[in-house]
């Protein structure tokens, strides 16, 4: 026998034994494997989909927030915009309500000037008059010290109220 050629026995007995395996592999190991392998697969396809998923999810909620962070933004603004309204109300009102005052308080003040300046010529008069009427009472003693100059003064004065 030759080393170089195999015999036939050996071909033989090489391939019985390779089929064996492969139908005892088939029988009991194939089934496991391509459950395992269609597992596998199965898991991976569940795992893609839920990503997927989750990716359209993350995208409506990065949506749902930027709107809502838009409502948020133009609320506020209105709310500025309304409290600087109420801002400019007020200090007109109170610019408003301060020159009222104002002009009351010059109003008061002119009024109690003017009566102020009509009790102190009163007054004024009242003080002439009196001063005059002193005069006059010391200019009388002094000239009416004769019974001639009072019958003279008296003859005056009835001449004068008959004129009038």
């Amino acid at each position: 026998m030759d080393l170089v050629t195999p015999s036939i026995g050996l071909i033989f007995w090489t391939t019985l034994a390779f089929l064996t395996l492969l139908f005892l592999l088939r029988k009991f190991a194939w089934k496991p494997i391509l459950t395992a392998v269609n597992q596998r697969e199965e898991t991976i396809s569940n795992a893609m989909n839920a990503a997927e998923e989750a990716k359209k999810e993350m995208a409506n909620l990065t949506a749902s927030n930027e709107r809502l962070l838009n409502e948020a933004r133009e609320e506020r603004d209105a709310l500025m915009k309304e409290a600087r309204e109420m801002k400019a109300e007020i200090v007109a009102k109170a610019k408003e309500e301060a020159q009222g005052e104002g002009e009351k308080m010059i109003a008061n003040a002119k009024a109690t000037i003017e009566m102020e300046r009509k009790s102190a010529i009163a007054d004024l008069k009242n003080q002439v008059a009196a001063l005059s009427i002193d005069i006059a009472e010391k200019v009388v003693k002094g000239t009416l010290t004769g019974d001639d100059k009072q019958k003279a003064l008296v003859n005056e004065l009835v001449e004068e109220v008959n004129l009038n």
